[in-house]
């Protein structure tokens, strides 16, 4: 079994921007970059996916294009940007995967209820076996079709549970690094 992939999903600077209201997990970015140092330790495959947006004036530009410092690819690490919700639309992510013989994918990073779940379904559907760690994932409070705000913890908790069995394993970090270290262990 080769190594699951870690995908780094929009760990960008635009998620700083305070228009974008209450966020859970203030601790997601160090889990990533605790999940990103043992996939470095394991010569594992990362691939980072980054945001553009579209219109000229989008939060996703310019500085807010940046990763953020505990998400900063090193050399020899993929970059892949895109331009909707899923990281495999529009860019030659499955292609990748499926060309270094990649079964499992390893998803965290911004935000739990849109790109992040929105790229573990379509892994999920395109047949990869899906890992989507809950506390390296984040997302921010929602508002409601009634116009109610929806606060963030329950939008993430709602996002796992919708995600959970269907289309992903829902882990936390310590069992993703955990699972990891049982590869490497198989593989020595």
């Amino acid at each position: 079994m080769d190594a699951p992939a870690l995908i780094v999903i929009d760990v960008q600077r635009a998620f700083d921007d305070p228009r974008w209201g209450e966020r859970n997990n203030p601790e997601a970015e160090g889990r990533v970059a605790a999940l990103l140092g043992a996939w470095r330790a394991h010569d594992a495959p990362v691939v980072h996916v980054r945001h553009r947006s579209t219109s000229p004036t989008g939060l996703f530009r310019g500085e807010g294009l940046a990763f953020k410092d505990e998400a900063v690819p090193v050399a020899g690490e993929p970059v892949i940007e895109k331009q909707v919700n899923s990281a495999f639309i529009g860019t030659d992510l499955e292609e990748r995967l499926r060309g270094a013989g990649v079964e499992t994918v390893v998803i965290v990073g911004l935000t739990t209820d849109h790109c992040c779940s929105t790229t573990a379904r379509m892994a999920g559907n395109l047949g990869f076996e899906t890992w989507f760690v809950s506390d390296a994932t984040a997302t921010f409070a929602r508002r409601a079709p009634d116009g109610g705000l929806v606060d963030a913890e329950t939008m993430h908790r709602t996002a796992l549970t919708s995600l959970s069995g269907e289309f992903a394993a829902i882990l936390d970090s310590a069992e993703a690094i955990s699972r990891l270290r049982a590869w490497a262990d198989r593989r020595a």
